[in-house]
């Protein structure tokens, strides 16, 4: 049997001790904390449970992907605030991404004005808190003119403090139809561009990518529009009474919540960028110009497609950050889902419920996020060879045949000495 001193003196033992102990301290403190909320609330006449997301909301929600109404559940309402985040969240990432590329790269411009322009950018925006530039972009959209003096920005687009008015498709049976065959288009032009760079890496010869790839995105739909007969008619907004009918409408609070999100994530995304750029060894700089490219064509086809990749762990944090600082949109009014918890914790009292399902959908689309990344990441990381690893060495010519064994070695004679001599005697 093993004496207890003499298991506690490894480190295995004592790893596992020590975890024990930290696991049965935890369990206590979320023991006590769950007891002593629950006794908090029994005592003040508080109901728990989930059974309130049955009841009747009550409330309208300004913004809505889905149809909403005020005789609807709570559910469906924490269901909309949820959409109207992962939208703002989606389209941020998108906007931020494009943006911060482009500032990243303006960084490292030889161009004086363009270099001061992009860094006086980048030292403003991530100097200067969220929520106040939320306020200030909000407070501009504000104060643009009422809609009857609405400024047309392009035919049939209209800019007031409503919103932006814009003109949409109208419905049709056909437009399905249209949707799954541009869908298709896409398929294939990516399938062109896998063959077309897997026909150069094998054999060298080209392949006409580009023409491949607009035919696959325009042909099918094409050809589902002309099959279908689906008429092309827009819903145009029109000025009626004190604001716009038809058409499609932005919210001012979904534009300054997108250009507050999507501004100030891109002055950190721009760093990552040009911390990516120089990560780059120059000597692929000038391999592509001792070939003749232009820098452009140096900048796009060397460059950027590795910085790209190094760049993807801390561009990841970025894309987090974004959407966990959507939850500020409460501050301008814009209905997300912390909007719309808070507005059934104060109509319910189910305050502990609403938190704990908030953080719990952080929590997934968090984990949603990273494990994307994550996976994207694995898939366009470079391949490269340890020190630890040998190259195995492959001989430039063929092996030299060995030569016949030798025979049996040769016996050294040994020579014989010569008998001492004696001296004579007398």
């Amino acid at each position: 049997m093993t004496n207890p001193v003499q298991a506690l003196n490894s480190a295995r033992v004592r790893g596992w001790l020590y975890q024990a102990l930290f696991l049965a301290c935890a369990l206590a403190v979320a023991w006590y904390l769950v007891s002593n909320t629950l006794t908090n609330l029994a005592t003040r006449g508080v109901a728990t449970g989930f059974g309130f997301l049955h009841r009747e909301a009550g409330f309208e929600i300004g913004e809505s992907l889905l149809p909403y109404s005020a005789s609807d559940t709570y559910l469906t309402a924490l269901v909309v605030g949820l959409l109207n985040t992962l939208a703002v969240s989606a389209a941020g990432v998108v906007l931020a991404s494009v943006l911060g590329v482009l500032i990243g790269i303006g960084r490292l411009s030889s161009n004086w004005m363009v270099n001061r322009f992009a860094t006086l950018y980048v030292e403003t925006v991530r100097n200067v808190p969220l929520l106040l530039q939320l306020v200030v972009w909000y407070t501009i959209l504000n104060r643009l003119p009422s809609p009857r003096e609405a400024l047309e920005v392009l035919p049939g687009i209209f800019l007031s403090n409503r919103g932006m008015k814009f003109p949409v498709l109208v419905e049709h049976a056909g437009h399905g139809w249209i949707l799954l065959a541009l869908v298709a288009g896409i398929a294939a032009a990516i399938a062109a561009v896998r063959y077309g760079r897997r026909r150069r890496e094998t054999t060298g010869k080209p392949f006409p990518t580009l023409p491949a790839v607009i035919a696959a995105l325009l042909l099918p739909p094409a050809l589902a529009f002309i099959v279908t007969g689906a008429p092309l008619a827009f819903d145009v907004p029109a000025l009626a009474g004190f604001n716009f009918e038809g058409g499609g409408s932005v919210t001012p609070e979904f534009t300054a919540l997108l250009i507050g999100l999507s501004v100030y994530t891109a002055g950190f995304i721009a760093e990552i960028v040009r911390s990516g750029i120089l990560a780059v060894p120059h000597g692929q700089t000038e391999a592509a110009l001792a070939l003749g490219l232009s820098p452009g064509k140096i900048l796009r086809l060397v460059i950027l497609p590795q910085a790209l990749r190094v760049i993807v762990p801390p561009l990841t944090s970025q894309y987090l950050n974004l959407t966990k600082n959507s939850s500020l949109a409460v501050a301008i009014g814009y209905p997300d889902l912390v909007s719309v918890s808070n507005t059934s914790a104060n109509q319910t009292g189910q305050v502990v419920e609403a938190v704990a399902m908030m953080m719990l959908v952080y929590l997934i689309i968090s984990l949603a996020i990273s494990g994307f990344m994550n996976w994207y990441n694995r898939r366009v990381a470079l391949v490269t060879r340890s020190a630890s690893t040998p190259r195995p060495i492959r001989p430039p010519f063929p092996p030299v045949p060995s030569p016949p064994p030798a025979g049996p070695p040769l016996m050294k004679r040994s020579r014989a000495r010569p008998p001492p001599r004696r001296r004579p005697t007398a």
